[in-house]
Protein backbone atom coordinates (compact mmCIF):
# COMPACT_ATOMS: atom_id res chain seq x y z
CA UNK A 1 0.00 0.00 0.00
CA UNK A 2 1.52 3.16 -0.81
CA UNK A 3 2.28 5.64 1.58
CA UNK A 4 1.07 9.13 1.43
CA UNK A 5 2.97 12.33 2.16
CA UNK A 6 0.89 13.13 4.56
CA UNK A 7 0.93 9.94 6.48
CA UNK A 8 5.04 9.72 5.89
CA UNK A 9 5.97 13.33 6.67
CA UNK A 10 5.15 15.12 10.02
CA UNK A 11 2.28 17.61 9.58
CA UNK A 12 4.49 20.89 10.57
CA UNK A 13 0.95 22.61 11.52
CA UNK A 14 0.35 20.69 14.01
CA UNK A 15 0.70 21.95 17.74
CA UNK A 16 0.68 18.51 18.93
CA UNK A 17 2.19 15.24 18.41
CA UNK A 18 -0.26 12.91 17.82
CA UNK A 19 1.45 9.93 19.32
CA UNK A 20 1.20 8.64 22.50
CA UNK A 21 5.19 8.82 24.20
CA UNK A 22 6.35 8.03 27.74
CA UNK A 23 5.56 10.69 30.68
CA UNK A 24 9.42 11.12 30.75
CA UNK A 25 9.69 12.46 27.23
CA UNK A 26 6.72 15.05 27.33
CA UNK A 27 7.13 18.22 28.36
CA UNK A 28 5.71 19.76 31.47
CA UNK A 29 6.80 23.36 31.69
CA UNK A 30 9.03 26.15 29.82
CA UNK A 31 10.81 28.68 32.74
CA UNK A 32 12.63 31.63 31.06
CA UNK A 33 14.96 33.64 33.51
CA UNK A 34 16.50 36.81 32.58
CA UNK A 35 19.44 37.18 34.20
CA UNK A 36 22.80 39.90 35.05
CA UNK A 37 25.87 39.47 35.54
CA UNK A 38 28.52 41.80 36.21
CA UNK A 39 31.59 42.84 33.11
CA UNK A 40 34.44 44.27 33.49
CA UNK A 41 35.06 47.80 31.75
CA UNK A 42 36.23 45.69 27.88
CA UNK A 43 37.49 47.56 25.10
CA UNK A 44 36.97 46.72 21.59
CA UNK A 45 35.47 48.36 18.18
CA UNK A 46 31.99 48.60 19.30
CA UNK A 47 33.16 50.23 22.07
CA UNK A 48 33.13 49.54 26.07
CA UNK A 49 31.47 46.61 27.86
CA UNK A 50 28.70 47.87 29.73
CA UNK A 51 29.22 47.25 34.00
CA UNK A 52 26.82 44.42 33.05
CA UNK A 53 25.59 41.96 30.54
CA UNK A 54 22.49 40.25 30.21
CA UNK A 55 21.70 36.15 29.55
CA UNK A 56 19.15 34.02 29.40
CA UNK A 57 18.98 30.67 31.05
CA UNK A 58 16.28 28.33 29.81
CA UNK A 59 14.26 25.80 32.10
CA UNK A 60 12.39 22.63 30.45
CA UNK A 61 11.22 20.20 32.67
CA UNK A 62 9.24 16.41 31.89
CA UNK A 63 6.53 15.58 33.20
CA UNK A 64 8.75 13.18 35.57
CA UNK A 65 10.83 16.07 36.83
CA UNK A 66 13.98 15.77 34.67
CA UNK A 67 14.89 19.63 34.06
CA UNK A 68 16.88 20.27 31.22
CA UNK A 69 18.78 23.86 30.62
CA UNK A 70 20.01 26.32 28.05
CA UNK A 71 21.74 29.94 28.32
CA UNK A 72 21.91 32.15 25.83
CA UNK A 73 22.41 36.20 24.89
CA UNK A 74 20.04 38.33 27.01
CA UNK A 75 17.74 41.12 27.42
CA UNK A 76 14.11 41.42 26.08
CA UNK A 77 13.52 39.81 23.18
CA UNK A 78 15.39 36.48 23.83
CA UNK A 79 13.10 36.08 26.54
CA UNK A 80 10.11 36.95 24.81
CA UNK A 81 11.21 34.88 21.79
CA UNK A 82 11.18 31.90 24.25
CA UNK A 83 7.89 32.31 25.89
CA UNK A 84 6.46 32.93 22.43
CA UNK A 85 6.62 28.64 21.57
CA UNK A 86 5.85 27.71 25.32
CA UNK A 87 2.51 26.48 24.86
CA UNK A 88 3.10 24.55 21.43
CA UNK A 89 5.96 22.91 23.36
CA UNK A 90 3.92 21.71 26.16
CA UNK A 91 2.83 18.00 25.93
CA UNK A 92 5.37 16.77 23.51
CA UNK A 93 8.29 14.95 23.31
CA UNK A 94 11.93 17.35 23.87
CA UNK A 95 12.96 15.52 20.87
CA UNK A 96 10.25 15.69 18.24
CA UNK A 97 9.53 19.89 19.30
CA UNK A 98 13.24 20.27 17.60
CA UNK A 99 11.47 18.99 14.28
CA UNK A 100 8.21 21.23 14.96
CA UNK A 101 10.73 24.34 15.62
CA UNK A 102 12.98 23.97 12.57
CA UNK A 103 11.17 26.62 10.67
CA UNK A 104 13.27 28.53 12.90
CA UNK A 105 16.13 28.00 11.21
CA UNK A 106 14.93 29.07 7.91
CA UNK A 107 17.08 31.37 5.67
CA UNK A 108 15.34 34.75 5.47
CA UNK A 109 18.67 36.76 4.51
CA UNK A 110 22.11 35.54 3.42
CA UNK A 111 25.14 37.09 2.05
CA UNK A 112 25.92 40.49 3.97
CA UNK A 113 22.32 41.07 4.79
CA UNK A 114 23.24 38.88 7.50
CA UNK A 115 26.81 40.27 8.61
CA UNK A 116 27.45 41.50 12.06
CA UNK A 117 29.97 44.21 10.86
CA UNK A 118 27.39 46.83 12.56
CA UNK A 119 26.17 45.08 15.65
CA UNK A 120 27.81 43.66 18.65
CA UNK A 121 27.32 39.78 18.33
CA UNK A 122 24.32 38.59 19.54
CA UNK A 123 22.33 41.53 18.83
CA UNK A 124 21.58 40.80 15.24
CA UNK A 125 17.72 40.46 14.61
CA UNK A 126 17.96 38.39 11.59
CA UNK A 127 19.64 36.01 14.15
CA UNK A 128 16.79 35.94 16.48
CA UNK A 129 15.02 32.79 15.06
CA UNK A 130 18.28 30.67 15.08
CA UNK A 131 19.49 31.84 18.70
CA UNK A 132 15.61 30.46 19.87
CA UNK A 133 16.16 27.12 18.41
CA UNK A 134 20.13 26.79 19.35
CA UNK A 135 18.64 27.16 23.00
CA UNK A 136 15.71 25.38 22.69
CA UNK A 137 18.14 22.07 21.01
CA UNK A 138 20.56 22.81 23.88
CA UNK A 139 17.59 22.20 26.64
CA UNK A 140 15.56 19.72 24.73
CA UNK A 141 18.93 17.51 24.39
CA UNK A 142 20.52 18.10 27.92
CA UNK A 143 16.96 16.68 28.73
CA UNK A 144 17.18 13.50 26.67
CA UNK A 145 20.32 13.49 27.88
CA UNK A 146 19.32 13.56 31.77
CA UNK A 147 17.02 11.20 31.38
CA UNK A 148 18.63 8.43 29.44
CA UNK A 149 21.82 9.16 31.53
CA UNK A 150 23.74 9.86 29.07
CA UNK A 151 26.35 12.86 28.72
CA UNK A 152 24.79 15.40 25.94
CA UNK A 153 27.66 14.80 23.39
CA UNK A 154 26.47 11.19 22.74
CA UNK A 155 23.55 12.56 21.60
CA UNK A 156 25.72 14.19 18.51
CA UNK A 157 27.75 11.14 17.57
CA UNK A 158 30.14 10.52 20.31
CA UNK A 159 33.24 12.38 21.53
CA UNK A 160 35.96 12.29 19.22
CA UNK A 161 38.44 14.10 21.69
CA UNK A 162 37.99 13.86 25.11
CA UNK A 163 39.03 17.51 26.28
CA UNK A 164 37.96 20.94 24.84
CA UNK A 165 40.70 23.46 24.42
CA UNK A 166 40.49 27.15 24.61
CA UNK A 167 42.59 30.36 24.00
CA UNK A 168 43.21 32.84 26.73
CA UNK A 169 41.29 36.17 25.38
CA UNK A 170 43.14 39.71 26.60
CA UNK A 171 41.47 42.61 26.19
CA UNK A 172 42.71 46.31 26.47
CA UNK A 173 40.58 47.37 29.10
CA UNK A 174 40.07 49.94 31.84
CA UNK A 175 40.31 49.89 35.80
CA UNK A 176 37.31 47.97 37.42
CA UNK A 177 36.26 44.63 37.91
CA UNK A 178 32.59 45.14 37.03
CA UNK A 179 29.12 45.91 38.48
CA UNK A 180 28.22 49.25 39.65
CA UNK A 181 29.08 50.76 43.36
CA UNK A 182 28.68 48.75 46.80
CA UNK A 183 27.82 45.80 43.53
CA UNK A 184 31.40 46.36 42.17
CA UNK A 185 33.50 43.01 41.51
CA UNK A 186 37.09 42.98 42.69
CA UNK A 187 39.52 43.76 39.38
CA UNK A 188 41.79 41.13 39.28
CA UNK A 189 43.70 42.50 36.11
CA UNK A 190 43.50 46.07 36.52
CA UNK A 191 43.99 48.57 33.76
CA UNK A 192 45.93 47.85 30.34
CA UNK A 193 45.46 50.08 27.74
CA UNK A 194 49.56 49.63 26.77
CA UNK A 195 51.67 46.15 25.11
CA UNK A 196 53.31 46.26 28.24
CA UNK A 197 50.42 45.92 30.49
CA UNK A 198 48.10 43.62 28.19
CA UNK A 199 51.00 41.70 27.86
CA UNK A 200 50.99 41.19 32.10
CA UNK A 201 47.39 40.76 31.86
CA UNK A 202 47.69 38.02 29.42
CA UNK A 203 50.64 35.85 31.49
CA UNK A 204 48.24 36.35 34.19
CA UNK A 205 45.48 34.73 32.60
CA UNK A 206 47.86 31.94 31.32
CA UNK A 207 49.85 31.67 34.08
CA UNK A 208 45.90 30.66 36.38
CA UNK A 209 44.25 28.85 33.17
CA UNK A 210 47.39 27.42 31.64
CA UNK A 211 46.07 28.76 27.93
CA UNK A 212 48.04 27.19 25.46
CA UNK A 213 47.00 30.24 22.88
CA UNK A 214 46.19 33.47 22.86
CA UNK A 215 44.26 36.01 21.17
CA UNK A 216 44.23 39.72 21.33
CA UNK A 217 40.87 41.80 21.25
CA UNK A 218 41.86 44.57 19.01
CA UNK A 219 40.65 47.40 17.25
CA UNK A 220 40.96 49.60 20.35
CA UNK A 221 44.33 51.40 19.90
CA UNK A 222 46.58 52.93 16.94
CA UNK A 223 47.36 50.15 14.82
CA UNK A 224 51.12 50.40 15.97
CA UNK A 225 50.56 49.99 19.32
CA UNK A 226 48.85 46.72 18.94
CA UNK A 227 51.55 45.59 16.68
CA UNK A 228 53.44 46.35 19.20
CA UNK A 229 51.03 44.66 21.62
CA UNK A 230 51.51 41.33 19.62
CA UNK A 231 55.42 41.43 19.38
CA UNK A 232 55.38 41.98 23.11
CA UNK A 233 53.33 38.55 23.69
CA UNK A 234 55.86 37.24 21.52
CA UNK A 235 58.94 37.73 23.23
CA UNK A 236 56.95 36.98 26.62
CA UNK A 237 55.40 33.44 25.65
CA UNK A 238 57.87 32.43 23.03
CA UNK A 239 57.59 30.92 19.56
CA UNK A 240 55.70 27.93 20.54
CA UNK A 241 52.21 30.03 21.73
CA UNK A 242 50.01 30.50 18.31
CA UNK A 243 48.72 33.95 18.52
CA UNK A 244 45.87 35.28 16.91
CA UNK A 245 44.37 38.87 16.18
CA UNK A 246 41.06 40.40 16.08
CA UNK A 247 40.57 44.28 15.39
CA UNK A 248 36.35 43.51 14.68
CA UNK A 249 36.39 45.55 11.26
CA UNK A 250 38.51 48.74 12.36
CA UNK A 251 40.82 48.75 9.44
CA UNK A 252 41.29 49.78 6.37
CA UNK A 253 42.23 47.54 3.80
CA UNK A 254 45.71 49.20 3.15
CA UNK A 255 45.92 49.36 7.14
CA UNK A 256 45.06 45.70 7.25
CA UNK A 257 47.67 44.88 4.48
CA UNK A 258 50.15 46.74 6.37
CA UNK A 259 49.33 44.90 9.80
CA UNK A 260 49.36 41.33 8.20
CA UNK A 261 52.88 42.45 6.59
CA UNK A 262 54.35 43.68 9.88
CA UNK A 263 53.13 40.79 12.10
CA UNK A 264 53.72 37.84 8.99
CA UNK A 265 56.19 35.98 11.75
CA UNK A 266 54.43 36.69 14.84
CA UNK A 267 50.73 34.85 13.70
CA UNK A 268 52.62 32.40 11.75
CA UNK A 269 52.35 28.63 13.09
CA UNK A 270 48.54 28.37 14.55
CA UNK A 271 47.86 32.02 13.92
CA UNK A 272 45.14 33.87 12.38
CA UNK A 273 43.85 37.58 11.49
CA UNK A 274 40.45 38.03 12.34
CA UNK A 275 37.62 40.18 10.73
CA UNK A 276 40.57 42.99 9.51
CA UNK A 277 38.41 45.19 7.77
CA UNK A 278 34.70 44.94 7.06
CA UNK A 279 32.47 42.91 4.06
CA UNK A 280 33.48 39.85 2.44
CA UNK A 281 35.28 41.93 -0.45
CA UNK A 282 37.36 43.66 1.47
CA UNK A 283 38.36 40.32 3.38
CA UNK A 284 38.94 38.93 -0.03
CA UNK A 285 41.02 42.12 -1.17
CA UNK A 286 43.51 41.61 1.92
CA UNK A 287 43.88 38.37 1.18
CA UNK A 288 45.05 38.78 -2.03
CA UNK A 289 47.56 41.33 -1.38
CA UNK A 290 48.86 39.61 1.37
CA UNK A 291 49.46 36.35 -0.73
CA UNK A 292 51.05 38.65 -3.00
CA UNK A 293 53.95 39.65 -0.92
CA UNK A 294 54.31 36.37 -0.14
CA UNK A 295 52.48 36.07 3.35
CA UNK A 296 49.99 33.29 4.05
CA UNK A 297 48.21 34.38 7.30
CA UNK A 298 44.89 32.61 7.60
CA UNK A 299 41.80 35.45 8.07
CA UNK A 300 39.17 34.37 10.21
CA UNK A 301 35.90 35.65 10.32
CA UNK A 302 32.51 35.57 12.71
CA UNK A 303 30.88 38.92 11.74
CA UNK A 304 30.98 38.31 8.17
CA UNK A 305 30.17 35.05 8.29
CA UNK A 306 27.36 34.31 10.30
CA UNK A 307 24.91 32.15 8.48
CA UNK A 308 25.24 29.26 5.75
CA UNK A 309 23.97 31.71 2.84
CA UNK A 310 27.37 33.44 3.52
CA UNK A 311 29.82 30.45 2.33
CA UNK A 312 29.36 30.63 -1.14
CA UNK A 313 30.18 34.33 -1.38
CA UNK A 314 32.92 33.43 1.15
CA UNK A 315 34.57 30.54 -0.49
CA UNK A 316 34.45 31.56 -3.82
CA UNK A 317 36.23 34.83 -3.12
CA UNK A 318 38.41 33.33 -0.90
CA UNK A 319 38.04 36.01 1.58
CA UNK A 320 38.03 33.85 4.58
CA UNK A 321 40.46 30.40 5.47
CA UNK A 322 38.62 30.19 8.90
CA UNK A 323 35.37 30.72 10.38
CA UNK A 324 34.19 31.59 13.92
CA UNK A 325 30.85 29.92 14.65
CA UNK A 326 28.92 30.19 17.24
CA UNK A 327 26.22 27.91 18.13
CA UNK A 328 23.79 30.48 19.46
CA UNK A 329 23.54 32.31 16.45
CA UNK A 330 24.05 29.50 13.88
CA UNK A 331 21.24 27.69 15.56
CA UNK A 332 22.48 25.06 17.76
CA UNK A 333 24.73 22.29 18.07
CA UNK A 334 23.85 19.98 14.96
CA UNK A 335 24.30 23.40 12.57
CA UNK A 336 27.77 23.76 14.26
CA UNK A 337 28.36 20.04 12.75
CA UNK A 338 26.96 20.40 9.39
CA UNK A 339 28.97 23.89 9.57
CA UNK A 340 32.46 21.60 10.05
CA UNK A 341 31.74 19.10 7.71
CA UNK A 342 31.16 22.08 5.53
CA UNK A 343 34.21 23.79 6.21
CA UNK A 344 36.33 20.29 6.08
CA UNK A 345 35.30 19.93 2.18
CA UNK A 346 35.99 23.14 0.91
CA UNK A 347 39.44 23.29 3.08
CA UNK A 348 38.53 25.87 5.62
CA UNK A 349 39.38 25.81 9.61
CA UNK A 350 36.93 25.85 12.33
CA UNK A 351 36.65 27.80 15.69
CA UNK A 352 33.97 28.86 17.88
CA UNK A 353 32.83 32.31 18.57
CA UNK A 354 32.70 33.46 22.09
CA UNK A 355 30.63 36.25 24.48
CA UNK A 356 30.32 36.56 27.88
CA UNK A 357 29.07 33.46 29.07
CA UNK A 358 28.32 31.63 32.31
CA UNK A 359 28.95 28.00 32.93
CA UNK A 360 26.09 26.42 31.35
CA UNK A 361 26.79 28.13 27.90
CA UNK A 362 30.47 27.26 28.25
CA UNK A 363 29.60 23.44 28.97
CA UNK A 364 27.32 23.50 26.07
CA UNK A 365 30.31 24.72 23.80
CA UNK A 366 32.70 21.89 25.55
CA UNK A 367 29.76 19.41 24.19
CA UNK A 368 29.49 20.74 20.93
CA UNK A 369 33.73 20.86 20.95
CA UNK A 370 34.03 17.48 22.44
CA UNK A 371 31.52 15.74 19.66
CA UNK A 372 32.85 17.89 16.52
CA UNK A 373 35.53 16.30 14.22
CA UNK A 374 37.01 19.12 12.04
CA UNK A 375 37.50 21.63 14.65
CA UNK A 376 40.60 22.71 14.10
CA UNK A 377 41.70 25.91 16.82
CA UNK A 378 41.57 26.49 20.13
CA UNK A 379 37.53 28.14 21.13
CA UNK A 380 37.35 31.20 22.38
CA UNK A 381 36.04 32.03 25.71
CA UNK A 382 35.32 35.11 28.08
CA UNK A 383 34.86 32.68 31.03
CA UNK A 384 37.54 34.32 32.74
CA UNK A 385 36.59 37.50 32.48
CA UNK A 386 32.86 36.38 35.10
CA UNK A 387 33.50 35.84 38.47
CA UNK A 388 32.48 33.00 40.66
CA UNK A 389 30.42 35.36 42.46
CA UNK A 390 27.91 35.74 39.63
CA UNK A 391 28.17 31.66 38.78
CA UNK A 392 24.63 30.33 38.64
CA UNK A 393 25.30 26.72 37.79
CA UNK A 394 25.68 24.68 41.39
CA UNK A 395 29.45 23.94 42.73
CA UNK A 396 30.70 27.38 41.38
CA UNK A 397 32.69 27.69 38.18
CA UNK A 398 33.47 25.09 35.61
CA UNK A 399 37.21 24.79 35.81
CA UNK A 400 39.68 25.24 33.23
CA UNK A 401 43.77 23.35 33.55
CA UNK A 402 45.87 23.53 31.02
CA UNK A 403 43.98 25.53 28.36
CA UNK A 404 41.49 22.80 28.16
CA UNK A 405 38.03 21.51 29.87
CA UNK A 406 37.13 18.15 30.53
CA UNK A 407 33.63 18.05 30.32
CA UNK A 408 33.50 14.59 32.11
CA UNK A 409 30.25 11.86 31.80
CA UNK A 410 27.63 12.75 33.46
CA UNK A 411 24.54 13.09 31.78
CA UNK A 412 23.40 15.66 29.47
CA UNK A 413 25.24 18.94 29.56
CA UNK A 414 27.11 17.82 32.63
CA UNK A 415 26.09 20.36 34.93
CA UNK A 416 23.13 21.77 36.74
CA UNK A 417 21.76 25.23 38.08
CA UNK A 418 21.78 26.40 41.70
CA UNK A 419 18.27 27.70 42.34
CA UNK A 420 19.80 30.69 44.59
CA UNK A 421 22.19 31.73 42.53
CA UNK A 422 20.01 32.01 39.57
CA UNK A 423 17.29 33.88 42.13
CA UNK A 424 19.98 36.69 42.85
CA UNK A 425 21.30 36.63 38.93
CA UNK A 426 17.56 37.74 38.23
CA UNK A 427 16.95 40.00 40.62
CA UNK A 428 20.21 41.86 39.65
CA UNK A 429 18.60 41.87 35.87
CA UNK A 430 15.57 43.70 37.63
CA UNK A 431 17.30 46.38 38.99
CA UNK A 432 19.21 47.28 36.12
CA UNK A 433 17.96 49.77 33.80
CA UNK A 434 18.78 48.45 30.46
CA UNK A 435 17.39 45.68 28.24
CA UNK A 436 20.51 45.56 25.73
CA UNK A 437 23.97 45.61 24.73
CA UNK A 438 25.23 49.13 23.77
CA UNK A 439 28.86 49.56 23.88
CA UNK A 440 28.42 52.70 22.19
CA UNK A 441 26.60 54.40 24.48
CA UNK A 442 28.70 53.32 27.23
CA UNK A 443 31.97 54.49 25.89
CA UNK A 444 30.19 57.71 25.32
CA UNK A 445 29.24 57.95 29.02
CA UNK A 446 32.48 57.03 30.83
CA UNK A 447 35.49 57.38 28.12
CA UNK A 448 34.53 60.15 25.15
CA UNK A 449 31.01 61.70 24.94
CA UNK A 450 31.68 62.37 21.22
CA UNK A 451 32.31 58.59 20.56
CA UNK A 452 31.36 56.88 17.96
CA UNK A 453 32.11 53.55 16.43
CA UNK A 454 33.10 54.33 12.72
CA UNK A 455 34.21 51.81 9.95
CA UNK A 456 37.25 51.96 9.07
CA UNK A 457 38.78 54.27 11.91
CA UNK A 458 42.22 53.33 10.68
Amino acid sequence: MPISSRNFFFDWRQPRLTQELPSSMKIKDLRVHSIAMADPPLRSSYGLHQPYALRTILEIESEEGVVGIAETYGGAEPAKALLAIRERLLGNSPLRVLGLSRELLREDASGMARSQTTLVPGENPLDADARTYAALETACLDLAGKTWQVPLSDLLGGRVREKASFSAYPFYKHAGGGGQGEDSRKDEYGEALCPASLAEQAERMVGQYGFQEIKLKAGVLEPEAEIETIRELRRKFGPGVPLRIDPNCAWSIDTSVKVGLALAEELSNGGYLEDPTSGLEGMSEVRKRLLAEGVDTPLASNVSVTSFGDLPEAVGLDAVQVVLCDHHYWGGFRQVQHLAKICETFGLGLSMHSNNHLGVSMMAMVQVAVATPHLTYACDTHYPWQTERDEVVAGGRVPIAGGVIDPGHAPGLGVELDPDRLAEASELYRSIPYRKRDDEAEMRKYVDPDWKRTLPRW
